[in-house]
């Protein structure tokens, strides 16, 4: 359809007689300002282009010609195309043109047909069966009379020879403005303008990247803050500002059929996901609270911590010190306030409820399965979405070389060669492993600063042998360390996530996808793959590499033959990992509100207040939304990415912080509102897309899943005190190993500290400090456990050692198998699409069998009814006598 009457030009340098270019309509604003039509008051504005006009410009540079001529050119195409074209001046800024677009009846018929759009043949008659918590939801949801329910449709992909079978009550109202939208945006993305080299330039994108266009987009059909003067306008920005954006409807649910109407599936399918996401952290949230309520009562209760806080136990305990030459000996009362601490989120709730997580995340996938079948036949995306996508312009583009069709036999052709494909594949996934390399060079960077800080720390700040100094409680080396390299982590990550995100964009468009959706896909792994690694590496090291492998004060392991490996805060890395884990959330979730939300807010203030400066004019609606910010390529990538890395913290690390979920549910019932606010009041309306389902997220969250349940596991056996304590409590504290006679916690201290001999120090880690008192010995690392000097196997692990690992490896083993033999049950039970849903999608199969095909017979019979009739007359001509 496209190929018909274009006009392309040759070369950049020669253009066809101006004479055989159509130009648009120009006319002035009639000072309606929410009006929504041409000057004439009856064709509907579909879309809006916006340039410069070259006449007004003061410093004219010398390719302004060529740009206009290009523009002539396309504008012309666009109205050989059956496209409606009306150019009006600006009233604020007399350089700048808009041309707006409509699209007519026929042409959008033309194109429905085209790109398998599905349209309603007759309402939905079966009836929807009511949910027993209907009377619970339903003072949750938006004020039906205020937003209508969508009436329910069976559809079917749009032919223009079945017209007369299709649901058409107003001409006008058959295709809404959103279709409309979708249809226009395709045939902007695929006019030519000119030719180079023998290759087609085509489509509004290229335009727009060069210049020749400053911005194109559909029109917002209202101010957000009142309704539309125009009665003929539903105003349905304004009810979603008042009815979903507002702050005043945190806890309401969202509109989403009304969304979805107003912005394309799309983004209806990103906001009820996020909404079932948000619905079900509130089951997690309550019992990550109460598993925090119940070690926060219990730690008063928590025996080893009292010894540690002990004057009589932990008072008279010296530790070794934990770097070479510059740290002292100290007093493992010190680590007394972390030690309670740590009793809050150490204790038996922590393993439940990373068991439940494991359980949850399955029931969250499941179910959401099911609720995306249900919007996938509501809002038309279960078939035909590989008919209706289209090829991206950026591929038509390259289609220089012809292969044969494998399944039909037919030349097409491709951009690439199998050969050159190859080629693409292995330097793109080479840039991606170069990035991921240059990440984990960055994160050992951060170690050596961790390492090399350390020593800085221990010799600066105060130092006091029985630990009465206040500082000394509260900021430890390890703790200034870790906060440290936290903030200094985080400001690296927030950096390679901008450098990154031009190279992941540069790579994905030299792979050259085929469809937006292969686009998508393709860019959405690797970013995931960037951000896991950027995000997750330092979470990964403290909590399963760091103070695990130190060696023992007369034998410390070194980093690079030079550092000492770092050792654990006193109160243990698991206090770490949460300190670490608060400050890269909470620092993401405050970059990212900055970044998304207050700039766009930021920006569109100075521009109105520049406006408003200017001019007290009565403003046109595409003037007013051409001020807006442009919402960006990726959409709601980076609303996605955002989410997905804070379900991985959720997932992955909530054995460390059980309150992860409640602060992601309050941060998601705000995010809700912030991205509707800013969607509808900062931000032009986005084109239409369809969209079948969230896409690469669906597999990359499975895969969070999965993962979860090793990292959960793991936390709790290496990085919690948890199975250490349990094996003290049912085989050290008693016979044969323990003098106590009856399982205890008691003396759990004093036993899990080994013993280290203060001569046997080597002079190149032997403290400066001169010892004190009587004391020869002091105790070795945190919940190491080795035999004590003057044994025949001193300072090698001991029994209690290889009792402690065989438990945290089967402990490992039984809780990976229990909880994924639970959620294969789960998985297995829960159907991805409901009966109901079944009986939907098999019904309006059979309705358009009958309506469209039967149909097609009926005329079929009939015609041939006639012809039979015309040949029966015709034999009864032949056979009947003649009468004299």
């Amino acid at each position: 359809v496209l190929e018909l009457n274009q006009v392309i030009i040759p070369t950049y340098g020669t253009v066809p007689d101006q004479q055989n270019l159509h130009t648009p309509e120009w006319a002035d604003f009639d000072n309606k300002p929410d009006s929504l039509f041409f000057s004439d008051g009856k064709r509907r504005i579909d879309f809006v282009l916006v340039y410069e006009d070259e006449t007004k410009v003061t410093h004219k540079r010398s390719n302004h010609k060529k740009q206009k001529r290009k523009r002539q050119v396309y504008e012309s195409n666009l109205i050989n195309n059956g496209l409606q074209l009306e150019a009006t001046r600006s009233v604020l800024d007399e350089k700048i043109i808009f041309v707006k677009v409509h699209a007519p009846w026929e042409v959008l018929c033309t194109y429905a047909e085209v790109m398998h759009i599905k349209l309603p043949l007759q309402p939905n008659d079966l009836k929807t069966r009511e949910s027993a918590f209907n009377w619970f939801t339903s003072l949750f949801r938006v004020d039906e009379n205020i937003i209508k329910p969508e009436q329910e449709f069976f559809t079917a992909p749009f032919k223009r020879e079945h017209l007369s079978n299709f649901y058409i009550q107003d001409k006008d109202a058959f295709f809404n403005p959103a279709t409309r939208s979708r249809i226009v945006h395709f045939i902007l993305s695929r006019v030519k303008y000119a030719t180079k080299n023998n290759v087609k330039k085509f489509g509004i994108n290229k335009l727009l990247d060069t210049g020749i266009y400053k911005a194109a987009f559909p029109l917002h059909d209202s101010n957000f803050r009142h309704l539309s003067t125009d009665p003929d306008c539903p105003s349905e920005r304004y009810l979603l500002y008042r009815e979903w954006a507002h702050p005043k409807n945190i806890l309401k649910l969202q509109p989403l059929d009304f969304i979805r109407k107003y912005y394309g599936e799309k983004i209806g399918i990103y906001f009820a996901w996020l909404g079932f996401y948000t619905n079900m952290l509130i089951v997690a949230a309550v019992v990550g609270v109460g598993c925090f309520l119940y070690g926060f009562l219990m730690k008063d209760n928590c025996t080893w911590s009292q010894e540690v806080c002990d004057p009589n136990i932990g008072g008279n305990i010296i530790m070794c010190p934990q770097c070479d030459k510059v740290c002292t000996y100290w007093n493992l009362t010190i680590t007394c306030e972390s030690s309670k601490k740590l009793c809050i989120f150490d204790s038996f709730g922590t393993l439940v409820f990373a068991v439940f997580m494991g359980i949850w995340v399955t029931l969250f996938l499941e179910f959401w399965k099911r609720r995306q079948a249900e919007l996938e036949y509501e809002w038309d995306t279960v078939e035909y979405l590989e008919q209706e996508e289209q090829i991206r312009p950026e591929y038509e583009a390259q289609c220089t070389h012809v292969v044969v069709n494998e399944i039909t036999q037919q030349e097409e052709h491709v951009p690439y060669t199998a050969c050159g494909k190859c080629v693409r594949i292995t330097l793109c996934t080479s840039a991606v492993f170069f990035w991921i390399l240059l990440i984990i060079a960055s994160v050992i960077g951060i170690i050596v600063y961790r390492l090399s800080v350390f020593l800085v720390f221990s010799a600066t700040l105060p130092r006091h042998i029985n630990g009465t100094q206040a500082i000394r409680k509260y900021l430890t080396p390890q703790t200034a360390t870790s906060v440290t390299a936290s903030i200094i982590s985080f400001i690296v990550i927030m950096v390679l996530n901008i450098i990154y995100e031009k190279v992941a964009i540069l790579i994905t468009d030299f792979e050259l996808p085929r469809t937006q959706t292969e686009y998508e896909n393709s860019l959405t792994t690797k970013m995931f793959l960037f951000q896991f690694v950027n995000y997750y590496s330092s979470c990964f090291y403290i909590a399963f590499f760091k103070g695990k492998f130190v060696g023992y004060p007369g034998n410390p392991v070194y980093w690079l033959g030079k550092y000492r490996n770092e050792e654990c805060d006193p109160g243990g890395c698991l206090f770490e990992l949460t300190t670490q884990l608060a400050i890269i959330v909470g620092g993401k979730a405050i970059w990212n509100n900055i970044q998304e939300v207050l700039l766009p807010w930021v920006k569109n203030l100075i521009g109105r207040y520049c406006a408003d400066a200017r001019s007290e004019k009565i403003v046109p609606r595409w003037e007013q939304d051409y001020h807006l910010q442009p919402i960006g390529k990726l959409g709601l990538f980076y609303e996605y990415l955002e989410m997905v890395i804070q379900f991985g913290f959720v997932t992955l690390f909530v054995a460390s912080f059980p309150l992860a979920p409640l602060l992601a549910l309050l941060n998601n019932m705000l995010e809700i509102r912030l991205d509707a606010w800013k969607l509808t009041t900062q931000f032009r309306r986005m084109v239409p897309q369809k969209a079948q389902d969230i896409g690469a997220w669906q597999p990359i969250m499975q895969g969070i899943a999965i993962l979860a349940v090793v990292t959960n596991a793991m936390i709790i056996a290496f990085t919690s005190d948890m199975i250490p304590r349990l094996v003290y409590y049912w085989s050290f504290s008693v016979p044969p190993y323990g003098s106590h006679s009856s399982h205890t916690m008691k003396g759990y201290i004093n036993n899990t500290l080994s013993v280290f001999n203060i001569s046997d120090f080597k002079n190149a880690s032997k403290p400066f400090s001169p010892w004190f008192g009587n004391h020869t010995t002091c105790r070795q690392v945190y919940r190491d456990f080795r035999y004590p000097p003057g044994h025949q196997h001193q300072y090698e692990h001991n029994i209690y050692y290889w009792h402690v690992i065989a438990a945290k490896l089967a402990f490992i083993i039984v809780m990976e198998h229990v909880i994924y033999f639970v959620k294969f049950i789960i998985s297995y039970i829960i159907p991805d699409v409901s009966q109901e849903t079944k009986s939907k999608v098999k019904r309006e199969k059979y309705l358009t069998q009958k309506i469209l095909h039967e149909n097609d017979l009926k005329v079929v019979k009939k015609t041939i009814g006639k012809i039979a009739d015309k040949i029966i007359e015709g034999v009864d001509c032949t056979f009947r006598p003649k009468t004299e």
